[in-house]
């Protein structure tokens, strides 16, 4: 599941930027602009930013308050790390569950030009949270590790 979701994070990439530059060229080069493309890039980008998070949450590199975590002792480090788990598990748990409900209520919206429909770009935020939750949890069930701390 891991690797799909690298390789869905890497096509959504290199679509955000292929298409402005595929753009640039079509107008500038051929004098005529692909209707619906600045549409596009932003989906993608905000589908992007989403649907990567749960790959930031498993690799550690989300919010930990390292810096300040590395100032306590280390029974404190742990209980810090465990608090800040627990409070990102709960944030992820109320953004996907409310997406979620936002989902039922625009199902018939879309964006203008494109006709995206939102649940698309809800849903890319439905996945990034939840699966970001997923791993919140792994993160419980795994004894904590000291971070180091680079300046």
């Amino acid at each position: 599941m891991l690797k799909i979701l690298r390789i869905l994070c890497v096509a959504m990439l290199a679509s955000l930027i292929g298409l402005p530059f595929l753009q640039v060229i079509m107008r500038d080069v051929f004098g005529s602009a692909i209707v619906g493309v600045e549409e596009l890039t932003r989906f993608l980008l905000i589908c992007t930013v989403f649907v990567a998070y749960p790959l930031v949450v498993r690799s550690g590199e989300n919010i930990v308050m390292g810096e300040f975590r590395a100032m306590l002792p280390e029974r404190a480090q742990n209980w810090m790390g465990l608090v800040i788990t627990l409070m990102s598990l709960g944030a992820c748990v109320t953004i996907a569950v409310v997406t979620a409900l936002n989902i039922s209520d625009n199902l018939r919206n879309a964006t203008p030009t494109l006709k995206i429909p939102f649940w698309i770009f809800l849903g890319a935020c439905f996945v990034g949270f939840a699966g970001a939750g997923i791993f919140h949890v792994l993160q419980l069930r795994k004894k904590p590790e000291p971070k180091s701390v680079s300046l």
